[in-house]
């Protein structure tokens, strides 16, 4: 290991260090039982709750994912993204976030979304509770493969190291963290995590665009790229047999200008959709421990998401522009981030940006975990298999589900070749149309029925697979996003379904107009 590396390495075992402490320190709080543990015993402040949301639901792809798409194709894909996944950050804090955390309480304490969406509709069977918990358990299974790959790729790329190995060890390290404190662990952390990813972005932009000659020159530099500074239009690399970009006298080469219609900004923009139906986020609402202070969370999230955001695509653009030939695939281009911090910074405050990634990946892959766990022991063992079961029975079965969930997202993640953009834009349609709809409707339309819910969640998860592997590989107009068409399907399969069915039962309804006023 050369000296530069063993210097990054210096500073990242630091940052775990920190990190594995807190989890440490929250570990016989959340032991206490299984609220504490899922939930927090609903007692983050207004930062925390923010920052906290914001840095479990960005992930490594903010870092590397992100910039990897604008580095690759310029900046229409990575933008529009960018800006429906702002749009739908602060819409989501606005109009759900509020309403939830009433309704949370008033509907039986739920402390899990299952448990909130079975409890809304006065459920005796638990079809909806084992319905959403066996989604829950496909998708962040894809979603915990996203974050491990980020870490092999991360450390792959800074020690050299093989890339199989290096996935395992950030395995290892994710489960032991979440195994620890829970909640309130991972709440904690990702607060402090929020602020190294922040760091990491803005650090690494001003360096790259100070070392490009600035942003004048970065503009001019990639104005030769056709189309690749346009909002309606991509670019086109031009690729070898082998699927790499060629390079021609020290140039990468690309072909004319592709178009960009309005057709796929709709597409994109449409990640915005996927908000009101991320487990990670909509968990913060509900562990806030006043409702009148998601006010300022909401503030403080859309600043820290702006900035991030803009950074992130803004660093893909300036790393296009400094190291042209550096890549030759768009897996590979997901490392420019990286590229640019171990080669602009000194080796110690390299290894601290590079942490920035880490604290993404933790950050999201713990909540990802103790999410997928709670919705297996907390929902189906206990609320489905064994009712009778206590809270240590249920925090045995959590920490045995946890290891699982790992083991097959490692597995997912073995193929050094993923792209992390691409697995994560599955999961995040997978969640955003199977609870996306349902929640908007469950809060917002008393009328709301069981079957109409069922219905929605098996339509919405259903499409998602249907369209990206079905209908998405026709191309033309039908390749769009999979959320957007699969969100407008579970959404009109609610509303005709609960039309169609009696209205909901007096004790429901009663509670519906409760939850708009009850004070939390």
């Amino acid at each position: 290991m050369s000296s530069s590396s063993a210097q990054m390495l210096i500073s990242m075992s630091l940052y775990i260090c920190i990190v594995i402490g807190i989890g440490v320190y929250f570990a016989k709080r959340a032991n206490q039982n299984s609220e504490n543990y899922y939930l927090g015993g609903r007692s983050l402040g207004p930062w925390v709750a923010a920052f906290s949301a914001e840095a479990s639901d960005m992930s490594g792809w903010l870092l590397m994912g992100l910039p990897g798409v604008a580095y690759w194709c310029g900046i229409a894909d990575a933008f529009w993204t960018a800006a429906g996944l702002a749009l739908g950050t602060y819409i989501n804090w606005l109009i759900v976030a509020k309403r939830l955390r009433r309704y949370s309480h008033v509907a039986g304490n739920s402390i899990t979304i299952p448990d909130f969406f079975s409890n809304r509709f006065h459920e005796k069977g638990k079809v909806i509770l084992t319905i959403a918990s066996a989604f829950i358990l496909v998708f962040f299974c894809v979603y915990a493969a996203s974050c491990f790959v980020t870490c092999g790729k991360l450390f792959s790329s800074i020690f050299g190291a093989d890339y199989r190995l290096m996935m395992l060890c950030g395995v290892v390290l994710v489960v032991i963290y979440t195994f620890l404190g829970g909640f309130l662990a991972e709440s904690a952390s990702d607060f402090m995590q929020a602020i190294v990813m922040v760091f990491a972005l803005v650090v690494v932009l001003v360096m790259g665009t100070v070392n490009a000659g600035g942003l004048g020159a970065v503009i001019e530099n990639l104005k030769a790229i056709p189309g690749f500074l346009e909002f309606f239009q991509i670019a086109d690399p031009v690729l070898d047999e082998a699927g790499r970009q060629v390079i021609a006298q020290g140039s990468p080469l690309f072909g004319p200008a592709l178009g960009y219609p309005l057709l796929s900004v709709v597409s994109m923009m449409a990640w915005g959709l996927g908000y009101f139906g991320m487990p990670q986020v909509l968990l913060r609402f509900m562990a806030i421990r006043k409702a009148d202070e998601l006010v300022s969370s909401r503030r403080i999230a859309t600043v820290w998401v702006l900035v991030s955001l803009l950074a992130a695509v803004t660093i893909g653009l300036v790393g296009r522009a400094l190291e042209p030939t550096a890549f030759a695939t768009k897996a590979d281009a997901e490392n420019i981030f990286s590229l640019l911090a171990s080669t602009l910074m000194h080796p110690l405050v390299a290894g601290l940006v590079m942490a920035g990634i880490l604290a993404a990946t933790i950050s999201s892959s713990d909540s990802y975990l103790l999410i997928a766990a709670s919705a297996f022991s907390k929902n189906l063992f206990q609320g489905v298999l064994h009712r009778k079961a206590n809270d240590s029975q249920v925090m045995v079965v959590s920490r045995i589900t946890l290891v699982v969930i790992a083991l097959i997202g490692a597995l997912i993640a073995l193929d050094e070749d993923s792209v992390i953009f691409t697995i994560v834009s599955f999961a995040w349609a997978g969640f955003g149309a199977t609870f996306g709809p349902l929640m908007l409707f469950s809060l917002f339309w008393r009328r709301t029925t069981r079957a109409g819910a069922i219905a929605g969640m098996l339509s919405g998860g259903a499409m998602v697979f249907i369209w990206n592997y079905l209908v998405k590989p026709l191309g033309g107009v039908f390749g769009i996003y999979e959320l957007l068409p699969a969100f407008l399907v579970s959404s009109l399969m609610i509303v005709v379904v609960s039309l169609l069915t009696p209205e909901p039962e007096k004790a429901i309804l009663d509670e519906f107009e409760a939850a708009k006023t009850f004070e939390c």
